[in-house]
């Protein structure tokens, strides 16, 4: 069993965690949340006052923060987790952040004789919860077999994307994707209503057709389809609009960084950016199609 130090116990972080636990690893835990920390002690784990602490005499460090600049501040600053975490460490970092972000930080790590993967997630609360997630890991071929283990324990697939860096642009450029798909779901189903058609209707037969995606096969945004969607639920996430939004951006940044072209997805960001600044950023993203519908 490892003795693993886990920084950020949110919405997904605290999932893992757990998942981590009852596999009978030890944990060291932080979070500037007490009522998160209290819940990880609840499941078993070791509070502790800092990153650095969680990150000090630990086997692995995993981490779950919300954006590069607190994985820059954590790990890569004067006085962080990588100058204290011992040589040999293994560094799991799950955020999902910007690419060159993720690189930088894997290069100081390496200075300091430290293995660090980037592994940033798919599948939501749910999956998290569930212990079903999908890992998309950049970094070493070392320390991708090094963190599969771990990430087996918290995730169903695990896929090596290659060098550091990778395991976000794979991350970023499916959210592109999934954001640009739900959209389009969500403008056929619109359309199919105002041409008459009800939206079960519709499924049956767009869903077995060539317009079958995972928007709407998986997370249907019309309510009715699929009992299991947001959709049937009040639109709660999930995987809120705000959280679509912060992927959206990164991978317009991205793109602009490398001359790639990406229109539908610049539009995504666009009609994402009106339903937050409309007081929706909490929403389940698929609920992007009450906005297209005209009912928000």
């Amino acid at each position: 069993m490892a003795k693993i130090g886990f920084i950020g116990l949110g919405n997904m972080g605290g999932h893992m965690a757990n998942n981590l636990l009852k596999a009978g690893h030890s944990l060291k835990a932080f979070d500037l949340s007490k009522e998160a920390l209290d819940r990880a002690v609840a499941n078993g784990a070791v509070a502790v006052g800092t990153a650095q602490e969680a990150g000090t005499d630990v086997d692995v460090i995993v981490s779950m923060l919300p954006a590069g600049k607190h994985v820059r501040s954590v790990y890569a600053d004067a006085g962080g987790v990588i100058d204290v975490a011992a040589p040999g460490t293994l560094i799991i970092d799950s955020s999902t952040i910007d690419v060159q972000s993720a690189r930088d930080v894997i290069a100081v790590a390496a200075k300091k004789g430290i293995e660090m993967v980037d592994a940033p997630v798919s599948g939501g609360v749910g999956g998290a919860q569930a212990g079903t997630l999908t890992f998309m890991v950049g970094g070493s071929q070392e320390g991708f077999n090094r963190a599969k283990p771990i990430l087996d324990l918290m995730g169903k697939k695990i896929f090596y994307a290659g060098g550091p860096g990778n395991g976000q642009a794979a991350k970023i450029a499916n959210n592109m994707l999934l954001g640009i798909g739900m959209i389009g779901t969500s403008e056929a189903f619109n359309l199919a209503e105002k041409l008459g058609l009800d939206a079960k209707t519709f499924y049956d037969i767009s869903s077995v057709s060539s317009g079958q995606c995972w928007a709407m096969t998986s997370y249907c945004p019309a309510p009715g389809p699929l009992p299991t969607s947001p959709a049937n639920n009040d639109y709660k996430p999930g995987f809120a609009v705000d959280m679509m939004l912060k992927d959206l951006r990164l991978a317009k940044e991205a793109a602009e960084s490398v001359g790639a072209e990406t229109p539908l997805g610049h539009q995504s960001e666009e009609l994402y950016s009106k339903l937050s600044a409309d007081g929706h950023g909490g929403l389940d993203f698929s609920g992007i199609i009450k906005m297209l519908a005209g009912r928000l």
